[in-house]
């Protein structure tokens, strides 16, 4: 059986592939107030959060319709032991609110998995009993704003499998839910998860080889259609187009389909309202957009992309504008920085945000956009390469 790396772990792990000169002029560390941090055009904001101990941070999340968000963060002290800690900060100033959860150990950590429609903050526990024996239960906070961790999640899986990822969705108190399977059966499966009433529905089995990789695939939902889409790269080859699985979490109902573009796939989203599905590709730098209705698509380049150092990351949607935002950890419209580039459902080019300094770097939980639709700002990770920090910006 292969151990599931956890974030103690992770935290000892050197050489994050951040570019050096990518951060030359990278804002000064910790939280710095603004008298107008927000404006009006879109730009980087001055605002960057810390954990209250400054650690690494494993998650962040803001909520999408209030003025908190929620991160997890660790620190490990010289004499080996973790301080790991579960924080809600003030999305308008970057200000911690609230240490919420806090253990010193010798392996305990948290990941905040995300926030929830219905203002619930969504974290995992990792308890280490003995060595690659490690308790994982899943504490969060109705409401955030709240302030405490106040319920537990009890998603139905076994022992072996892994809550890997869960739906950044919070038009719906339904998720979709991402389970690996750790042991040598390779039988990973997706579900849906009813925070209103507490119910799940049925566990469905992915067989496809795609998917049988034992590498993650990302996920998607749009709560309308109550389907979930999971992209990964093609077995074997990473010159081809990728495989996507749309999964009906009611039916059981899978349809896989060979996507566009070549690679892995680094970042998915949907846009409910349009039914429109974004994804980044690795090996050609491109963006894509999905007809989740006809399974068709086409793909393009991300403005000014020449090869694949300019890969895009990550993928947000704003529900309310319907415009899909896609990190650029490598800029290719202003050299030296990284990108945020918005596209509207349509596949055009709106607006490209440059001057941030995040990295595609190796962590826990892989580099995330949190959006605030309707006053349209944001979070993104960055700007220092240690992980240790958000930055804030609108759009």
């Amino acid at each position: 059986m292969r151990p599931h790396p956890c974030p103690a772990l992770a935290l000892a792990i050197s050489g994050l592939c951040a570019l050096a000169a990518a951060h030359a002029d990278a804002p000064q560390h910790g939280r710095i107030p603004a008298a107008d941090p927000w404006g009006i055009a879109p730009h980087v904001s001055s605002i960057v959060v810390e954990g209250r101990f400054g650690g690494r941070i494993f998650g962040f999340d803001i909520d999408a319709d209030g003025i908190e968000g929620l991160l997890s963060e660790a620190v490990v002290h010289d004499d080996g032991t973790i301080l790991a800690a579960v924080e809600t900060f003030n999305t308008r100033t970057g200000e911690i609110i609230r240490v919420v959860e806090q253990v010193e150990s010798d392996a305990d950590d948290f990941i905040t998995l995300g926030i929830i429609g219905g203002h619930i903050g969504l974290v995992e526990r990792e308890h280490e009993v003995a060595f690659l024996d490690v308790r994982r239960t899943f504490p969060y906070l109705d409401p955030l704003a709240g302030n405490e961790l106040n319920g537990r999640w009890t998603p139905p899986i076994d022992d072996d499998h892994l809550i890997r990822s869960i739906s950044r969705n919070q038009d719906s108190r339904t998720i979709a839910v991402y389970a690996y399977d750790n042991s040598e059966n390779f039988e990973p499966y997706v579900f849906s998860s009813n925070f209103a009433n507490h119910m799940f529905g049925p566990r469905i089995v992915l067989t496809d080889d795609s998917f049988r990789t034992g590498l993650d695939p990302k996920l998607a939902y749009n709560a309308r259609t109550n389907k979930a889409l999971l992209g990964i790269q093609t077995i074997g080859n990473p010159f081809i187009p990728p495989t996507f699985a749309l999964v009906d979490l009611a039916t059981t109902a899978t349809t896989i389909f060979a996507g566009v573009g070549e690679g892995d796939v680094n970042g998915l989203a949907i846009d409910p309202a349009s039914n429109v599905a974004c994804a980044t590709t690795e090996i050609d730098f491109s963006v894509s957009f999905y007809d989740m209705q006809t399974l068709s698509g086409f793909s393009q380049p991300l403005p000014g992309a020449t090869n694949q150092l300019f890969s895009g990351a990550d993928v947000a949607v704003d529900t309310l504008h319907h415009l899909f935002l896609v990190a650029q950890p490598v800029s290719s419209t202003a050299p030296g920085t990284s990108s945020i580039h918005v596209y509207d459902a349509q596949g055009n080019l709106v607006e490209s945000i440059d001057g941030f300094h995040f990295s595609n770097a190796s962590n826990v939980v892989p580099m995330h956009i949190a959006l605030h639709p309707s006053q349209r700002y944001g979070y993104v990770d960055g700007p220092d390469p240690g992980v240790t920090q958000i930055q804030g910006f609108t759009y």
